[in-house]
């Protein structure tokens, strides 16, 4: 499979995801797991069973990409294809961020939660 990934030189002086091309980008139609250094790399690999609602060919361009990356930054990649890795979304994550969501607000407040959101302590 060709793949669409290719370095991107500007990393250290982007300030949003948006300002990052669709090239960067395990998943690029998608713009899903962006993979501009060795650490965005591992992430990916860690979560590729996490991103939803992309087809099997979109996991495949994503695999390689992923694949093209590593190489490019150095990370070991033990798995040799999209099938070594997690395929399947892990069932019940909304309900459990919903779940998680409904305690904190509860525990905190409506206030907390915006701080929290905010990055703030």
């Amino acid at each position: 499979m060709k793949t669409t990934w290719r370095p991107h030189e500007k990393h250290g002086r982007l300030t949003q995801q948006g300002d990052l091309p669709d090239s960067v980008f395990a998943f690029p139609k998608e713009r899903k797991e962006p993979l501009t250094d060795a650490r965005h790399v591992r992430n990916a690999i860690a979560r590729f069973d996490q991103v939803t609602g992309v087809s099997k060919s979109a996991r495949a361009l994503a695999f390689a990409n992923i694949k093209r990356a590593a190489k490019h930054y150095g990370v070991d990649m033990r798995e040799s294809s999209a099938a070594d890795l997690p395929a399947q979304p892990q069932r019940g994550r909304s309900s459990a961020a919903k779940r998680a969501a409904a305690t904190r607000k509860r525990r905190y407040g409506k206030r907390a939660t915006l701080e929290r959101s905010s990055g703030r302590p």
